[in-house]
């Protein structure tokens, strides 16, 4: 009986110091309130995909002036370069033209001007007088992260692929300190089911705000971040192609801020969009990139390696 009597004490005695040291765990107590609480709105699969296809079908073409900023290299490879910030004008149509015009900061002298069709790249550099030309389904990267910039890296950003109705897409959330999220992940079917492409809603307005891209294997070949959504500079002509309320929303606007990784290719690109005009005319020559006369002609993976068209900053 004494030996039960001493065990019950020991028992609430050991109950009591826990309570005791749980309850020393909490040091301080936040009140926050609720206008600055942040809002994770929900929606269904459905209504993402919607979302996304709304912008994905409905962006015809696209002009924009942008400014661009490429990092190469990274802690991994050992070196990192970071270029001079360049404006760029970029003309872009479905399914696969792309056309991008940099010139150099204050005095407008053109330091490159490329072109893709989906097959072909083509790369004026009139600073190295030299064009090049090469597959875009190339995989052959160059010892030299900047060369590895493509016309089409830019596109597969801008344009954003269409899900179809066949392709399999699950959804799932994703919490972090920075946000709460939706993941729509398409997947690649086969013999063995991979990861196509991840498209991540921020819960606190349901905008895109990333695409991973895969390769065979899950490789990662582009992360793009998406941010500062604004109205498009012609928001009446892009009601104009569609008729839901939201979808129309969703096409009048436009992330300004743009973010690309390509981890295979070493190189990262920031991208500031100042002006953008969806849905307007191109006309038919303005993907045509022809070489300059007298430069020299420079097929990708045939030749040696060129230097970059745009110095590095000294480290």
């Amino acid at each position: 009986m004494i030996r039960r009597v001493q065990t019950c004490l020991l028992l609430t005695t050991l109950a009591a110091v826990c309570c005791s040291c749980h309850s020393a765990v909490v040091t301080g107590h936040t009140q926050i309130p609720a206008a600055e609480r942040p809002v994770a709105k929900d929606a269904t699969r459905e209504e993402l995909l919607d979302a996304y296809n709304a912008i994905a079908r409905n962006m015809k073409t696209l002009v924009a002036t942008v400014e661009l900023k490429p990092t190469a290299g990274s802690k991994y490879s050992g070196v990192i370069d970071e270029y001079h910030e360049v404006k760029a004008f970029l003309l872009a149509e479905r399914p696969l033209e792309i056309r991008v015009v940099g010139q150099a900061p204050v005095i407008g002298k053109t330091v490159f001007d490329m072109a893709s069709d989906g097959d072909t790249f083509r790369v004026s550099i009139p600073t190295k007088n030299k064009f090049l030309v090469g597959s875009v389904a190339s995989e052959r990267n160059s010892s030299k992260p900047i060369e590895n910039l493509r016309p089409q890296h830019l596109l597969d950003a801008l344009l954003w692929p269409q899900i179809r109705k066949e392709e399999a897409v699950t959804m799932t959330e994703f919490n972090n300190e920075k946000g709460r999220y939706y993941v729509l992940t398409v997947l690649r079917g086969g013999y063995q089911l991979e990861v196509l492409r991840e498209i991540w809603f921020d819960r606190s307005n349901l905008r895109v705000a990333g695409i991973q891209t895969f390769g065979p294997k899950g490789i990662l070949l582009s992360d793009a971040s998406f941010a500062d959504w604004q109205p498009v500079d012609n928001p009446a002509a892009g009601q104009t192609s569609i008729s839901a309320g939201a979808a129309a929303q969703a096409l009048t606007s436009f992330p300004r801020s743009i973010h690309i990784e390509r981890p295979h290719d070493d190189y990262t690109l920031e991208m500031q969009v100042t002006k953008i005009v969806v849905n307007g005319e191109i006309p038919p020559d303005g993907f045509k990139l022809e070489q300059p006369a007298g430069s020299e002609l420079v097929r990708v993976g045939e030749s040696a390696e060129i230097k970059p068209a745009m110095e590095s900053k000294p480290q």
